[in-house]
C-alpha cells in the first residue's frame, strides 16, 4: 500500500519508492526537486520481498515489481538497491549492506559490525565504493535502470550526525569528510544516489519534451 507523501501540484507526477525508508524517500524528493523535476516522491509500506538475487539490479527488481502489484494501474514505481562494497572484504557487504550484522540487526549493528571487521585493516588498504541501482517501471510495464557509484575510503571511527547507514565511516574521494558530516545538498551532488538520479532525470526530460 502507497505512503502520502503529501498533496500532490497540478502537472506532478507521483513516483511510488518501494522502500518505507524515509531517509531514502526525502533524499529522492530533494534530489527531484534540485533537478526542477515536477515530481513527488512517495513512500510505500512495502509488502515483504526477500533481496536474494545477489545482485543489486535483480534485489531492486524484484522490489519494483512486488510494489507494482499493489498498486492501480497506470502507476509509476521505483526501486532502489544500495549498498557499501568495501575491497578488503572481497565487496561485502555489497547486497547484505543492510542486513550486514544479521536479519535482527539494524543500521548501528550494521556499522558496529564493519567497524570491527575493519579494524586491523591497514589505512593503504580501506578503499571502498558506494553503488545505487534505480530501477523505474512505467505504467505500462517498461523497466529502466540507472546506476552510479561513489568511491572513496572508510575513517577507523565513524564521524558526523547527518546521513544514516554506513554513512559516519564513508569518506567520498576528494573530499575529507564523510557522508554523515557533508551538507545534505553536497551529498547529494556526489553520492551514488544522486548520480544514478541524474542519469534517471536526464531520462526524464527526454521522454517528457
Amino acid at each position: 500500500m502507497a505512503g502520502d507523501a503529501g498533496p500532490t501540484a497540478p502537472g506532478d507526477r507521483v513516483i511510488h519508492l518501494a522502500s518505507g525508508n524515509a531517509h531514502k524517500a526525502r533524499e529522492m524528493q530533494r534530489l527531484a526537486d534540485a533537478a526542477g523535476l515536477a515530481l513527488r516522491v512517495v513512500p510505500a509500506r512495502m509488502p515483504a520481498v526477500a533481496e536474494d538475487t545477489g545482485t543489486f539490479v535483480g534485489n531492486a527488481r524484484k522490489k519494483a515489481r512486488a510494489l507494482r502489484g499493489s498498486l492501480p494501474a497506470g502507476a509509476w514505481v521505483m526501486a532502489d538497491d544500495s549498498g557499501l562494497c568495501v575491497d578488503a572484504l572481497g565487496g561485502a557487504p555489497g547486497v547484505e549492506s543492510a542486513y550486514f550484522a544479521g536479519p535482527q540487526g539494524d543500521a548501528a549493528a550494521n556499522l558496529r559490525k564493519l567497524v570491527a571487521e575493519m579494524r586491523v585493516v591497514p589505512d593503504g588498504r580501506r578503499a571502498a565504493h558506494f553503488a545505487c541501482v534505480l530501477l523505474l517501471i512505467a505504467p505500462d510495464g517498461a523497466e529502466a535502470v540507472f546506476e552510479g557509484r561513489c568511491d572513496g575510503t572508510l575513517r577507523r571511527d565513524p564521524a558526523g550526525g547527518g546521513g544514516f547507514g554506513y554513512d559516519p565511516v564513508f569518506v567520498p574521494d576528494g573530499h575529507a569528510a564523510t557522508y554523515a558530516e557533508l551538507a545534505e545538498d553536497e551529498k547529494n551532488r556526489i553520492s551514488h544516489r544522486g548520480r544514478a538520479f541524474a542519469k534517471f532525470a536526464a531520462w526524464w526530460r527526454d521522454r517528457t519534451r
